[in-house]
């Protein structure tokens, strides 16, 4: 029998039925027990104040958080590339969207006083700051060392 350190348990982007995932298969995007659906989605996710836990410090792979709002220009210049870059590394980079004026206490504890601000988080780390609309190629560059 397998031991509970080299899995873990991680909700289907889809269904929302928990699967257990091996560590080591992680980078293989899994799909889901139940619907057969890949379990990590390819497109961005909305993050909350209310569900920062679950999409960003409790899932296995990284995730890009992009911290934006909808009358900033810059951050509706990135979102086509965000998603591209969703559905290009769908299984090994997660890209979650938070909007800053609707989650205040997220953008207040990572200090966000300009957007659009891009941070990469493994778990509950922030391992990686990227400030303002940058080109794809240069964001590729600064993710190629995550996922």
């Amino acid at each position: 029998m397998s031991d509970n350190t080299d899995t873990v348990q991680y909700p289907c982007a889809r269904c929302g039925r928990t699967n257990r995932i091996v560590r080591s298969r992680l980078a293989e995007n899994p799909t889901c027990g139940a619907c057969k659906q890949r379990i990590f989605p390819d497109h961005p996710v909305t993050v909350t104040d209310a569900s920062w836990k679950t999409e960003v410090e409790d899932c296995p792979i990284p995730v890009l958080v992009d911290f934006w709002a909808p009358w900033c220009g810059p951050c509706r210049m990135i979102a086509p590339i965000l998603k591209e870059i969703a559905s290009e590394r769908a299984g090994r980079l997660k890209i979650g969207k938070l909007n800053v004026d609707e989650n205040p206490r997220l953008a207040s504890r990572f200090q966000v006083q300009a957007i659009p601000m891009l941070m990469v988080f493994r778990g509950p780390l922030l391992v990686d700051e990227i400030r303002g609309a940058v080109p794809k190629a240069a964001l590729e560059a600064r993710l190629a060392r995550f996922a």
